[in-house]
Formats: C-alpha cells, sequence, structure tokens
C-alpha cells in the first residue's frame, strides 16, 4: 500500500495530520486522523488543590480556555456545596460563556473555513487565508473579526483576560462586571447582532451558490447527542440535561443528568492517535459513537430561545425535509445560527439586573 500523509493539517484549532493508505489501482483503503498532542491533564491534576483547578485545565486550549474553565468551577461548584451559585454569579458566568462562543464559532468561520467557501476549493491555497479575504471581501472580514473581538471583549470583561482568566472559582465568581466595561458592550451589542445575522445569511448565500456540494460532501449520518433544556428542550449551551437522537432523527435518550455521564458514556483509546473515542455503552464501540458540535446541537433541540436564531433555525431544519442534515459543510450553517443566538443571549443578559446585583 502506498501512503500519503497531510501533515501538519493547517487550519484547525489544535495540532494533527491525517494518514490515507492507497492501493495499486489508488482505491482508499484506509484513512485516520491522528491527534499527535498529548495532554494528560486528567492525571497531573490528581492532588492539586481544588481551587487550581479551573486555571490549570484552561491550558488544554488557547481557543476555548473559557470552556474548560466554566466546566471545572462547575463541577467544583458540587464539591464546595454551592450548588447552585447564585443568581449574579450564574448569569456573569453564562455571559462569558456566550462570549466564548461567540468568539470560537466566529474564529473558526471567517478566519479557519471562509477562504475556501469563498474563493472555492480548487483555488490557489497560497490565497485562501483571512488576509485574501480582507483583500477581497473587505466587508465580510471586518464584521468577522469584529463578531471575533467583541466575543473576546466579553471574556476579558468577565474573566480578567482574553485568554486564561480567573474570574469563575468554584462557587462563584470573584470579579463583577463593571460599569465601564457594561456600557462598553452594551453600546456595540445591537449591531453586533445585525452582523451575526448577516453571517447567517452569507452562509445561506454560498450553500445557494453551490447546493450540491454543500448537501451532499462527507454527508455520514451519524446519532447525535448534546445537551437541552429541561422541560422545553430549548438549545442550551451552558447547562441542561443530555439528549440523544439517532440518525433518523428519533429520541433515543433525553432528559440524563450530565453529572451521570459515565454511565452513559465510555472511552476507547487507539494506538495511533491520542485522541479519545468515545461511545454510547448501551450501543458498544462499533455503532455506538455519536456527532457533537452544532451540526448536532441545531438538530437536537426543539426550539431556540431567541427570536432571530430561532427563526433561523426553523429555515435550516426544513432543508432536510423531515430528516436530519448530516452532510458536514452544513456544520458552518448551524455554527452561524449559534453565533448569533449567543449573541442575542448576550444583549439580553446585559439588560439583566441579576447581572449587575
Amino acid at each position: 500500500l502506498r501512503r500519503v500523509a497531510i501533515d501538519p493539517v493547517s487550519r484547525v484549532e489544535g495540532h494533527g495530520k491525517v494518514t490515507i493508505l492507497l492501493d495499486d489501482a489508488n482505491r482508499v483503503q484506509q484513512v485516520r486522523l491522528h491527534i499527535v498532542e498529548f495532554r494528560g491533564f486528567e492525571k497531573f491534576i490528581e492532588g492539586r488543590p481544588y481551587w487550581e483547578v479551573p486555571v490549570m485545565v484552561q491550558r488544554l486550549c488557547g481557543i476555548c480556555p473559557v470552556s474548560h474553565h466554566l466546566a471545572a468551577s462547575k463541577a467544583l461548584d458540587h464539591v464546595v456545596g454551592a450548588d447552585p451559585v447564585t443568581p449574579s454569579a450564574t448569569k456573569i458566568r453564562r455571559l462569558m460563556h456566550y462570549g466564548q462562543v461567540m468568539q470560537s464559532h466566529a474564529l473558526h468561520f471567517f478566519h479557519l473555513a471562509s477562504p475556501d467557501l469563498l474563493f472555492g476549493f480548487d483555488a490557489d491555497p497560497a490565497r485562501r487565508n483571512i488576509v485574501a479575504v480582507a483583500e477581497a471581501h473587505p466587508d465580510i472580514a471586518k464584521k468577522g473579526i469584529a463578531l471575533r473581538k467583541y466575543g473576546q471583549e466579553v471574556i476579558r470583561a468577565t474573566a480578567g483576560k482574553r485568554i486564561h482568566g480567573t474570574g469563575s472559582i468554584p462557587g462563584g465568581m470573584n470579579r463583577h462586571l463593571s460599569d465601564v466595561d457594561h456600557a462598553l458592550l452594551s453600546a456595540d451589542a445591537a449591531r453586533l447582532v445585525e452582523w451575526a445575522e448577516d453571517a447567517v445569511a452569507l452562509v445561506k448565500r454560498l450553500h445557494a451558490a453551490d447546493p450540491q456540494r454543500h448537501a451532499h460532501f462527507a454527508d455520514v449520518p451519524a446519532h447525535m447527542l448534546s445537551l437541552v433544556r429541561p422541560g422545553d428542550g430549548a438549545l442550551e449551551l451552558y447547562d441542561g440535561v443530555i439528549r440523544v437522537r439517532d440518525a433518523a432523527g428519533t429520541i433515543l435518550l433525553d432528559g440524563q443528568d450530565p453529572t451521570a455521564y459515565l454511565d452513559l458514556i465510555e472511552e476507547e483509546v487507539k494506538p495511533w492517535s491520542y485522541m479519545k473515542f468515545p461511545y454510547l455503552r448501551s450501543l458498544g464501540a462499533a455503532d455506538g459513537w455519536y456527532r457533537v458540535g452544532p451540526l448536532a446541537r441545531v438538530q437536537n433541540c426543539d426550539l431556540i430561545d431567541t427570536p432571530r436564531a430561532e427563526r433561523e433555525r426553523r429555515e435550516f431544519a426544513d432543508q432536510g425535509r423531515g430528516r436530519p442534515i448530516h452532510a458536514a459543510l452544513a456544520t458552518h450553517w448551524a455554527r452561524m445560527i449559534e453565533m448569533l443566538h449567543a449573541m442575542e443571549v448576550i444583549a439580553g443578559l446585559l439588560h439583566d439586573p441579576d447581572l449587575r446585583s
């Protein structure tokens, strides 16, 4: 077999490589994605003082440190007997997390994906970057950079720093949203909601321009796992219960307590990657793998509780004609719907009296 290696894989949030094995007729016999970074955080935080953990685990990632910061804080709320934390602390944390969703989604789409989508997959690779996007599509680049910058400002105002902040602690928050930062974020919120809606419109135009590619490229049916809000099944990014659907859209499990996730999920390891391979225990390693992320979340929920994002979710769902959408490029559409939702939530939280109490 002939081996082809793509090393490194560029424009991803981390480090990895792809290896492909071809036979004499150039038929693909095997493809593997190798994650080449060893992390080990689960082991080296053992024995550390518990209050260090929300700061330590952020070093898992320079793109999504807030997610790890809050996950550790929320886990340790139970340890210190402070669950639930105060409404004020909950809403500052939620503001921080939705700022994280904003900046990460904007980075992924505008900086990493839009060069391929705007210039085409056959364009010169040297041109497929954010600098060329800024030259050819300055309005798109301006809005994309501004959306990410706003998310980073939300993180700075709530966590203390844009990267690896210290605002969330076991039991609550150690800082408040200052008057200056509240005024700064409030001044731009309405405009950024409009720009987030423009981003959804851009993705829809890209889909309409090449419907076959967007509908069929990497169309891989999969189970879908995400959090939803208890009671009404709304999209939930910060808290909630676990729901699982099968590839046809039938709910297999709902209302699962997320603190009992190890009763639901098991991890498999492979000798050729440091990446874990989680699967649903009830279905086994061969059949129990599942999709997470925007494409799963937007289709696993019953509604989105912000009006603009809900309108876009309904239009997105209509594309599936009653069945879930599994094509990989549809993830960008779902991601921009989530970004719009995050911006709507941020705008609403800034007017919530609990946020400043």
